[in-house]
């Protein structure tokens, strides 16, 4: 006979990268017992374009893993430039809500550090587990999971698990709101590009953008209606020639400057992404980052937004947890909270997908600096959850 394991914690997260990581980290540091459990093992890399907004960099920095980041080798991002038929416009980075940089970590650097800090403070990693199923007790509350290693039981089962959770699926969590983008997001890494700072370069029907990240490279993308992008969708083998020819001609000042660069990885992306907004929580259940709530991704919020949900569910747990509020309480407060900061960007993102006219396309985009600049300020004045102890690289 075999003889299944069987361990408890206090929360059991499945998906280990930027949501789930982050809300095992401040859960541990509130003095929970949580599992962080996840199919892959680490470093590794996932589908993303890993730029963090200002809003995102705050929550590194109020937790204290801002300079561990920075010294993994992700470069600081002092300025961002638009592009014109000139050359580039560029500004400087300004100092607010206690940081003046931005950043763009490679994401097999980044989840790997989120996880390293989370099992310092005490989380029970997870590697190479797949999750088969939910446990319910009598009452038909979720209690635990089932694992290809035994069984996880917990009061909390969290699904950080991504856009396709099956987490999601398995508790029945509503779609509240859905749409499917009509455009897409295609991108490969760069060598040699002389980028300083992030770039956004705008043409009729695209944006094109730069983002310097670790080793000297930079991701070079471009957002456009699917249509324009079906062909190099299609270029199998021949996509990183497609993908220089189509920045060439929307593009045609960085097109030159690719000219003199090399693409040196395979080119990624995805046409037609959902924007969607599913119920967060139920009974011994929450769902966070991306399978919650995504986004498509031309407005380079979805780690921002991975890092804020975690903050919102891990201090609405705590409270469960720890007797100060009912289930049903803070089943409310993080639904009513994530609800209203989520709904700026997701409207902002789909007007931006529509590719307006240039004039629309761009007051658009000041929109979403004014709506990324409020939610820094907010998140900023934040009590700091648990023990932000800095992180050593």
């Amino acid at each position: 006979m075999t003889f299944r394991q069987v361990r408890t914690h206090d929360v059991v997260i499945v998906g280990g990268r930027c949501a789930g990581a982050a809300t095992a980290l401040l859960l541990a540091r509130m003095g929970h017992d949580v599992a962080l459990v996840d199919r892959a093992t680490f470093p590794s890399d996932t589908l993303s374009t890993h730029a963090i907004s200002r809003s995102g960099v705050v929550q590194l920095n109020r937790w204290g893993l801002l300079d561990a980041v920075l010294a993994s080798g992700a470069p600081a991002i002092r300025s961002i430039g638009f592009g014109t038929p000139d050359g580039l416009a560029e500004r400087a980075v300004k100092a607010t809500a206690g940081v003046d940089l931005l950043v763009a970590p490679r994401r097999h650097v980044l989840d790997t550090l989120l996880r390293e800090a989370a099992a310092d403070s005490g989380v029970t990693l997870y590697e190479a587990t797949t999750v088969t199923g939910l446990r319910r007790d009598a009452a038909g509350r979720v209690c635990g999971v089932d694992t290809s290693d035994g069984e996880l039981h917990g009061r909390w089962v969290v699904g950080a698990d991504g856009l396709r959770s099956k987490t999601a699926r398995d508790v029945g969590a509503r779609v509240r709101d859905r749409t499917i983008s009509p455009s897409g997001t295609f991108y490969a890494y760069v060598d040699d590009l002389d980028a300083g700072g992030f770039e956004f370069h705008l043409a009729p029907q695209a944006l094109i953008g730069v983002f310097p990240t670790h080793g000297d490279q930079s991701c070079v993308w471009i957002s456009a209606p699917d249509t324009d992008l079906a062909g190099l969708r299609s270029a199998g083998h021949e996509k990183p020639a497609a993908l220089h020819r189509l920045i060439a001609v929307k593009a045609p000042v960085l097109g030159r400057r690719l000219d003199r660069a090399r693409i040196n990885a395979p080119v990624r992306g995805a046409l037609n992404l959902p924007n969607q907004v599913l119920d967060p929580i139920g009974p011994g259940w929450a769902l966070v980052g991306d399978a919650g709530y995504h986004r498509d991704p031309i407005t380079g919020h979805g780690i921002t937004d991975a890092f804020r949900d975690a903050e919102l569910l891990a201090c609405a747990l705590d409270d469960e947890l720890s007797g100060r509020a009912s289930e049903a309480e803070i089943a409310d407060r993080y639904d009513r909270t994530r609800s209203a900061a989520l709904r700026d960007v997701l409207q902002i993102t789909r007007a931006l997908t529509a590719f307006p006219p240039l004039d629309q396309f761009t007051a658009l985009q000041k929109q979403l600096s004014a709506a990324i600049e409020r939610e820094s300020s907010w998140l900023a004045g934040l009590p700091v959850p648990g023990d932000a102890v800095p992180i050593a690289a």
